[in-house]
């Protein structure tokens, strides 16, 4: 804390204590507000015109003093509005107070009628005010905004205070995730909700969390996906199910990746990946148009255009086309080769899916700008992904890409449990050889197999989309994010 903070926090701090001797509770228990900013100001030629009194309530976030005349401004998260203190209104005594006792950065309650100010600016004239709260410590760069991304990431409710576009930003998430929730919902979808805490974490190709439960004395892992206790509903007669929740892997922070976040899961019976893809499509434009509110956006420098059919592109014709590689006929050691070439690190133990994946990422997805579905994957790069008929060097899976960014996956799900059984099994050999985010092997998943699930799809993905939509680095959208110790 800086000498500079400390002197006013004393200040403030003499405020407080002046105002419990005076019998003033600087932190009352009850507010009488009647409206919102919000509302007052949508409504305000009808009020002012009534003169009708009203009673609102926010953060004071300016202070202007003209001899008998106090103006300032107060907001909650609806608005701001200016109000007005006059003396012959109030009393000396009130307006002194006022003077003497509040700042900038407390909450305060205001009781009066509407008018127009001079400058035409809508304005509340106190009859009555109440301090709701007394602010200790001084906002930083009140008239300036919040700049320094650490802090902001670190101290979220400075961020929110200080800057408004970041109130619209999490405004805008709780749109993203509604327009979700209530498209799957219209859709036909039941929602439901699967266990944190897993014996066995998978569904994807990352390394998880350990936690203890002491009650039962002994170890889980807190999820990486939301997938294979969906499917284990389908085994039990669902037909279409969702889940919204909190994943976690326990990898690395960069633009597009945290270690924790939210997801979206389907898993749709009796359907296959091309209606799903269609089912995809649809959702995207429809989040796209409810927290957007046009078809274009922005993603680091690139227009990205969400309207019109989105293209299907193979995977290994775009792969040969960008390395010069047949995925049909390349082996392990010319992949290792490459990945050389063009400076990757990898680990032996990482396995040819791997292999190939770090060099897609590489070469491949970064001139994927305009919205389209990569299809036709490589078989082993999805231990959960039925098998492409046609060719079993594929699978039938499918990822929405745009700006050179994953925005999720899905594939006909692998509904053999023998053919699961044996690819678990090439997973846990890569596990043991030293991949920590190779799947682990899911015994109790297999025996739900052997029950019987129907033909589905599934599909998922994460907040990733949003900050791609925002333009910003995924950290930055989530409201507090992990950061390291100060």
């Amino acid at each position: 804390m800086s000498e500079k903070i400390e002197e006013l926090r004393q200040v403030r701090i003499e405020k407080l204590n002046k105002l419990k001797t005076a019998g003033i509770d600087p932190y009352p228990v009850e507010s009488e507000r009647t409206d919102e900013i919000g509302e007052v100001i949508a409504n305000f030629a009808e009020l002012s015109a009534n003169k009708k009194l009203v009673t609102l309530a926010g953060r004071i976030r300016s202070i202007r003093t003209h001899g008998k005349l106090t103006f300032g401004n107060l907001e909650d998260s609806s608005g701001q509005i200016q109000f007005l203190l006059r003396e012959d209104v109030l009393g000396e005594k009130l307006f002194k107070d006022f003077a003497d006792f509040l700042d900038i950065g407390d909450f305060l309650q205001i009781t009066g009628t509407l008018s127009l100010s001079k400058t035409n600016e809508k304005t509340l004239e106190a009859t009555a005010y109440k301090l709701l709260t007394k602010s200790i410590r001084p906002i930083p760069q009140n008239y300036f905004g919040l700049k320094d991304l650490e802090v902001k990431l670190r101290k979220r409710y400075l961020d929110l205070i200080a800057n408004p576009e970041t109130r619209e930003l999490f405004r805008k998430k709780a749109v993203f995730w509604q327009t979700i929730r209530n498209f799957m919902i219209k859709e036909e979808f039941l929602e439901v909700w699967t266990p944190v805490l897993e014996n066995i974490p998978g569904g994807a190709d990352a390394e998880p969390f350990i936690t203890h439960h002491n009650a039962l004395d002994r170890d889980f892992y807190l999820r990486i996906s939301l997938e294979l206790p969906l499917k284990k509903l389908l085994v039990g007669g669902l037909d279409k199910v969702f889940e919204i929740g909190r994943v976690f892997r326990n990898e690395g922070i960069d633009r597009e990746h945290l270690q924790e976040y939210d997801a979206l899961e389907f898993y749709w019976a009796y359907s296959d990946y091309g209606k799903g893809m269609d089912l995809v499509e649809k959702l995207y434009k429809n989040i796209v148009k409810k927290v957007i509110g046009q078809s274009e956006t922005e993603y680091e420098g690139h227009k990205i255009n969400w309207d019109g059919k989105w293209k299907h592109v193979d995977y290994f014709e775009l792969f040969e086309k960008e390395t010069g590689l047949d995925l049909n006929n390349v082996s392990d050691e010319e992949l290792l080769v490459y990945t050389k070439k063009i400076k990757i690190e990898i680990i032996r133990a990482m396995g040819r899916g791997r292999l190939i994946d770090a060099i897609y990422k590489k070469t491949v997805r970064p001139k994927l700008i305009q919205p389209c579905f990569l299809v036709g994957h490589p078989l082993e790069t999805s231990p959960l992904a039925k098998k492409d008929p046609k060719n079993p060097k594929r699978i039938l899976r499918f990822q929405p890409i745009a700006g050179g960014s994953e925005l999720g996956m899905g594939f006909s799900e692998l509904n053999d449990p023998i053919d699961q059984n044996a690819r678990f099994d090439e997973q846990m050999k890569m596990k043991e050889a030293g991949d920590k985010e190779a799947h682990m092997k899911d015994e109790d998943f297999v025996e739900a197999l052997e029950y019987g699930l129907p033909p589905a799809v599934g599909f998922g993905m994460s907040e990733r989309l949003f900050a791609v939509l925002m333009n910003k680095s995924i950290r930055e959208t989530v409201i507090f994010p992990p950061m390291k110790n100060e």
